[in-house]
């Protein structure tokens, strides 16, 4: 609180000097304005890449040799400042990398992006809150310091939440396919399909319904194809949704692979489980709607209720209280 103060008194002796208050504005301007540029080029370099337009046209094309492609520079500083402002305690790190690969943000340099991101937002909410009081002049760029100091806050604090929202939305809709592709794995099992075939089927059935989930089960069957076994396969697959159901999956799949068991059954019961917890969680926000519907019936309803109820009444004892003063 010390510092605070004294950080104010000091920008107060500035704001003392028009001239100079001018100069620092200007800077700030010039900086914010900076920022925002930056930002932008980045955004529009991630929508129209080059690169990507590249491969798509080398794709198209039916030729044999491969096509040089040059490295893209996009997001280069961006990973150098998240490089730069990296926290060197591996469980901090491990932790945002599995929040972005489950946001399916797999990329080799995603976590220095993210805390680039994350320094740009903190730097750039205060000055934009700083160049906003100047430009509009209602109040002593003093005065905006701790607005600043909360922006800053609000800044380091916004990738985390984007973050875990995205990992939440992300969740949800493979929770939504999961009991459609095992009632498609079951029929495959019961058809004569080996796992790794049943997966990569389903995955081709449910790429237009669930496509999050069916790009998951296909990169399970590409790895199988590399010659990583179905278990270590079958434990990415959990590790990159972070999912209940999926870890449940996993671990019925894995004994029923240990103890030599019927991986239809196994699947049949599974899913018959899955679908009892999909219907226990609709009945479950089915009874919380009379909950939620509490607050807006006390704030909309019941004064209008009560005005409708006890307008005439009151307007009445009014009346009456008058004509008694006047007697």
């Amino acid at each position: 609180m010390e510092r605070l103060i004294g950080l104010t008194g000091w920008l107060g002796g500035w704001t003392e000097d028009p001239e100079r208050l001018r100069l620092v504005v200007s800077g700030m301007l010039g900086v914010a304005a900076f920022m925002v540029i930056v930002a932008a080029y980045f955004l529009l370099a991630g929508v129209f890449d080059p690169l990507k337009r590249r491969v798509q046209a080398a794709g198209k094309v039916a030729d044999p040799l491969p096509v040089p492609v040059k490295r893209d520079p996009s997001g280069g500083w961006l990973k150098a400042l998240g490089d730069a402002v990296m926290p060197k305690a591996l469980s901090k790190r491990l932790k945002i990398s599995a929040l972005l690969e489950q946001a399916a943000f797999r990329g080799e340099g995603d976590l220095n992006i993210f805390y680039g991101l994350k320094v740009l937002s903190t730097l750039l909410l205060p000055l934009l809150v700083i160049a906003g009081v100047a430009v509009t002049r209602r109040s002593p760029i003093a005065d905006a310091i701790p607005f600043a100091l909360a922006a800053g806050a609000l800044g380091f604090l916004l990738p985390d939440i984007v973050l875990q929202r995205m990992v939440h939305r992300r969740q949800e809709r493979l929770r939504r396919g999961l009991p459609d592709a095992l009632d498609l794995l079951v029929v495959c099992s019961e058809a004569g399909l080996g796992l790794n075939a049943g997966i990569q089927r389903v995955g081709q059935e449910i790429a237009i319904t669930h496509p999050e989930l069916a790009d998951e089960l296909q990169l399970v069957t590409m790895q199988s194809r590399a010659g990583m076994d179905n278990r270590s396969a079958l434990k990415g697959l959990e590790e990159r949704t972070g999912l209940d159901d999926i870890q449940a999956l996993v671990a019925t799949l894995t004994q029923s692979m240990r103890f030599g068991t019927s991986i239809g059954d196994t699947l049949r019961i599974y899913s018959a489980e899955l679908r009892d917890k999909r219907l226990q969680r609709a009945q479950e926000k089915a009874a919380r709607i009379s909950s939620l519907m509490l607050f807006p019936l006390v704030t909309c309803i019941m004064p209008s209720f009560l005005l409708v109820i006890l307008g005439p009444a009151m307007i009445g004892l009014a009346k009456a209280f008058q004509q008694m003063n006047l007697g």
